[in-house]
């Protein structure tokens, strides 16, 4: 059954450094930071197919959207930072499960030799079940993140090959 959606404090940039739960991960693409950045912040309706775990994402124009997970997670989201092509950043706003207080994320795309190295950090805040929960997900984090970048990298090449 879901839940209706609870309203989370409307975080700013500068949560992501001081976040109660902080967990980053990093990976090296081949796609150019322009490319991923692209997938990024302009397609997100084709979220769910590289983005492991994400089931349903909807732009609403004006920087805000919906994203469903796995689990039937909903969040409606905010987007904070669009620096094409180095730094994507968004919060959410409510969510439909309880604990959360607060939830950011946050993509850095640099340049590297052959294409892009890619940064994706989750910044939260929540009540301490809620923490303690967060930071047991992170080796399962991990995992989706892996997966993610790799369909990320399949996802910017397959738009390179489409092009003339």
């Amino acid at each position: 059954m879901a839940r209706a959606p609870r309203r989370l404090r409307p975080v700013e940039p500068g949560f992501l450094d001081e976040a109660p739960v902080r967990m980053a991960f990093s990976a090296v693409l081949a796609a150019s930071p322009g490319e991923v950045y692209h997938v990024l912040a302009d397609e997100t309706g084709a979220w769910p197919s590289w983005f492991a775990g994400v089931e349903r994402a909807e732009a609403h124009g004006d920087g805000r959207r919906t994203v469903v997970v796995s689990g039937g997670t909903r969040t409606e989201e905010t987007v904070l930072v669009a620096e094409r092509p180095r730094r994507y950043a968004y919060r959410a706003d409510t969510v439909n499960r309880p604990g959360l207080c607060a939830l950011m994320e946050e993509w850095r795309i640099e340049p590297v030799a052959g294409g892009a190295m890619v940064r994706w950090t989750i910044a939260a805040d929540g009540t301490p079940v809620a923490r303690a929960f967060l930071r047991a997900l992170r080796p399962g984090l991990r995992s989706v993140f892996r997966r993610t970048a790799h369909g990320l990298d399949l996802r910017c090449a397959a738009l390179t090959a489409r092009r003339p």
